[in-house]
């Protein structure tokens, strides 16, 4: 069975909202390696509408090996008010998310990936989809913006790996506990 791996940049006060603000001063080498690794071994990329349209606008202009793989990926866009996909490898699925996803899972293949923890990640997570929660914290209080986790049931999670980068992001993998 394929495993869900949610990939999320986190400042110290928790925010995730506009990274692309806060964290590219972070990204550098290392991380783009770090980066590179995970989607290499992925075969498909999981989205929302939000994240997809922000992907979309930014990863088709851009070129080199990650631009490459981000362009390739085949990518499963979850959204009942999305009209058109036209990023390459794009599909839309419409319903219902968790009974979707459970047949990705089933498929077989590599693993799938997912960036941010929005909508699409809290609902995995509540019907117990994700396998691993990868948190890139970064030494930084943004002070303002969305938070990493809104309101939902206790989940307990297990860590399964650190990583200190030289810049000091601090590469945290955890599993929930059921798994």
């Amino acid at each position: 069975m394929r495993k869900i791996i949610e990939s999320t940049l986190v400042s110290l006060d928790g925010v995730i909202g506009d990274p692309h603000l806060w964290a590219m001063n972070y990204f550098d080498n290392e991380a783009q390696e770090d980066s590179l690794e995970l989607l290499l071994a992925s075969d498909a990329m999981l989205m929302g509408r939000r994240t997809y349209e922000i992907f979309a606008g930014v990863w088709p202009a851009r070129t080199g090996d990650y631009a490459d793989r981000m362009n390739s990926i085949r990518k499963y866009v979850f959204s009942s008010t999305l009209e058109r996909a036209d990023w390459n490898n794009s599909t839309i699925i419409r319903g219902d998310v968790a009974a979707e996803v459970a047949k990705l899972k089933q498929q077989d293949g590599q693993d799938l990936v997912m960036y941010g923890h929005g909508p699409l990640g809290q609902t995995l997570l509540e019907h117990g989809l994700l396998d691993e929660l990868r948190f890139w914290i970064h030494p930084l209080l943004v002070g303002r913006g969305r938070l990493l986790f809104r309101e939902s049931e206790k989940t307990i999670l297990k860590l399964i790996a650190k990583k200190t980068l030289g810049t000091g992001v601090v590469v945290l993998s955890y599993q929930p506990a059921g798994t």
